[in-house]
């Protein structure tokens, strides 16, 4: 049944993210333990910067593979000509990032722009690995992704904390910098390499070079592309303009930076099930069938995750923030910390969801016209507000931003979607998220007094995921989500 087939997938996913985000947490750690705040700041920094133009050099390609090779006749030639797309754009876009960060004044002089050359390397091959994903994703064997991708975090996360068992703390050595960065690298080109190795077993792999074919898919995707640059510049902007309009943005970015990380791997989960069923859908869809069920499950599956990551954040973001780092990223009386930043964008974790689930059904009904429109509306409120409030507040400011956009973007797009498709939602399944939301809620609380120090903190994170299991299980969640 093609419900099991997205649950197996998405359940892959997860699991790779799950396994990723623990070993994440491990390389953060050492991050902030084997650098200072200012060169910690620079590492955020890097990254935070390279996520916009990687979004660029996506161009909308992953979201139309999975739909064009599907259908296709020759799915080998049509993957070819895709791989040749994506590299074309990944070599213009990444370039432009590199002019750029060299010849931005403010930066001279700082440790940013060779930071991020080094650092360059992971979206290049990660975004190579991504298109080869498709593969996996079109034939449900995404046990090959968790693979690659658990592999690639074990190698750079055990590369970074060799630094830390060699006894690094705290350097000030631009050369520990940048080995960090590369590590990163490292990682992200045996993505690509176990990627090309299983993808080739299932799909012969082979480049094409079809001008016709090319541009078509280009022309395809291009909507895609506009969408998501839009969506970028919302969600990924604010750190490099933290990083443009505050003289202390190495710290800025330090406290911010790690947070963003942690935001990344919560928006993921409902990008990666939103994925697993698009297929499904187009077909579904195409063939004229009733999609509301299908639609109605969609929706509550990333509200689990959704009121999942928001509780979380919003109930324990001091003792994640200590585990995650160290205690100097901690909020003072005085000074806001990372644990601030983590408290204001648990809303975004929640609204999130929302947002990529209108995208993606706005997007499969081609309306991209109006949510480019929309989302270009949602660019434009970030970029002001930011330009406002970063120079006042800081990454505080940001957050903010981040808050007042994601109300928006969800009130204004949830409501096209179901206009444009609608949803068949069980009352039986809602009660159920929202007994499953409460209880978490009051686990939560209720163990948040003993969370005094890193080992409580992690046999907390086994116990409500115990809970987490519990509460499902008791529920009946799986059941009724299939």
């Amino acid at each position: 049944m093609p419900s099991k087939q997205i649950a197996t997938s998405t359940l892959w996913q997860m699991g790779s993210q799950i396994t990723m985000a623990a070993l994440s947490i491990l390389t953060v750690k050492f991050v902030a333990i084997g650098l200072t705040k200012e060169l910690a700041g620079n590492y955020n920094s890097a990254y935070g910067y390279l996520q916009l133009f990687g979004i660029l050099a996506d161009f909308g390609l992953y979201a139309v593979s999975v739909r064009e090779v599907s259908k296709a006749k020759d799915k080998s030639k049509v993957l070819g000509a895709l791989i040749v797309l994506r590299t074309m754009i990944l070599i213009v876009s990444l370039g432009a990032a590199l002019l750029l960060v060299w010849a931005m004044p403010q930066w001279r002089g700082t440790p940013l722009p060779m930071s991020v050359m080094i650092a360059s390397l992971v979206p290049f091959f990660t975004l190579l690995a991504g298109i080869i994903r498709t593969v996996f994703q079109v034939n449900y064997k995404l046990q090959y992704v968790f693979l690659a991708e658990v592999t690639q975090r074990i190698i750079t996360t055990g590369l970074i904390g060799s630094f830390i068992v060699l006894g690094v703390r705290q350097s000030t050595d631009l050369q520990h910098l940048h080995m960090m960065l590369f590590f990163g690298g490292v990682g992200a080109f045996i993505l690509f390499v176990i990627s090309l190795f299983y993808g080739n077993r299932l799909m012969k792999i082979r480049l094409t070079v079809d001008k016709t074919l090319i541009k078509d898919l280009a022309k395809k995707a291009a909507p895609f592309g506009l969408a998501y640059l839009c969506l970028a510049f919302y969600r990924q902007f604010d750190i490099t303009m933290i990083a443009m309009l505050r003289p202390d943005f190495e710290i800025q970015n330090a406290y911010y930076g790690f947070v963003v990380r942690m935001a990344d791997m919560a928006f993921l989960l409902p990008t990666f099930l939103l994925n697993s069923t698009l297929p499904v859908l187009s077909e579904r869809d195409n063939n004229g069938e009733d999609t509301r069920a299908l639609l109605g499950k969609t929706f509550m599956s990333i509200m689990l995750i959704g009121v999942t990551a928001f509780l979380f954040a919003a109930l324990w973001s001091r003792p994640l923030i200590a585990l995650l780092t160290t205690q100097q990223y901690l909020s003072t009386e005085l000074t806001p910390g990372s644990d601030t930043a983590l408290r204001l964008v648990s809303i975004p974790f929640l609204l999130n969801g929302v947002i990529l689930y209108s995208f993606y059904v706005l997007l499969n009904r081609h309306v991209w016209k109006r949510l480019t429109l929309t989302l270009f509306g949602a660019a434009i409120i970030s970029l002001t507000l930011n330009f406002i409030l970063i120079p006042l507040h800081g990454f505080v400011g940001a957050a903010y931003t981040s808050i007042v956009v994601h109300v928006l973007l969800a009130a204004a797009l949830l409501p096209q979607a179901l206009k444009e498709m609608p949803m068949q939602l069980d009352r039986d399944l809602i009660r159920k998220w929202a007994i499953f939301g409460m209880g978490l809620g009051l686990g939560l609380a209720l163990f948040k007094p003993v969370l005094v120090n890193e080992l409580s903190t992690v046999i907390g994170l086994v116990a409500m995921t115990i809970l987490m299991g519990t509460l499902g299980w008791t529920l009946r969640l799986h059941k009724s989500l299939l």
